[in-house]
């Protein structure tokens, strides 16, 4: 069976998936954006967790329970800070497959991701898209029966535009 994406404008906290993935800082520390929605959301039981982790180095991704969250897991996912080097395409393509990896060891079937880094740390989000997507397309192909659903789970309809279409055009190319 093929896994089935979805590109979604909205809210990742109301998400029912196995996994969210939170847009994390390496301090683990409730931010703005998404980081902060996500841990007020979950309530106290997430903070607790991410206390006692204590930090996460970019490129990287640790699990914590959902708390009060859909989601029975939340991946909290240490993106780059944009300087429009190679380092921050590989540390984006890792903690998407970081992530990925934790959804197999989880058992998860589903999984949803924000637009990692395209927030306060700049990565735009076009460049972002396209690395995002070619992960996930690349590490099931790796592991096809890995997940049923990966939803990408956006703040505003560009985004959510671009991520398709980095999807559209990976689908083209597979067909070429």
């Amino acid at each position: 069976m093929a896994t089935a994406f979805e590109f979604i404008q909205g809210d990742i906290t109301q998400v029912a998936a196995d996994a969210i993935v939170n847009a994390a800082n390496s301090r683990l520390e409730a931010g703005i954006g998404v980081c902060g929605a996500i841990l007020r959301a979950g309530g106290a039981s997430i903070f607790e967790e991410c206390r006692k982790i204590g930090a996460c180095p970019p490129g990287s991704a640790v699990a914590t329970s959902g708390g009060t969250l859909p989601a029975k897991y939340v991946f909290h996912a240490v993106g780059p800070v944009y300087r429009g080097k190679e380092k921050d395409v590989e540390q984006l393509a890792s903690c998407h497959l970081k992530c990925l990896d934790l959804a197999l060891e989880k058992r998860c079937r589903s999984i949803a991701f924000p637009a990692i880094s395209t927030g306060v740390y700049g990565y735009p989000v076009a460049e972002a898209s396209v690395i995002a997507v070619g992960s996930v397309h690349g590490w099931l192909l790796k592991h096809p029966e890995g997940l049923d659903r990966v939803m990408f789970v956006l703040f505003d309809d560009e985004a959510r535009r671009a991520y398709q279409a980095a999807h559209d055009l990976r689908e083209r190319s597979k067909r070429a």
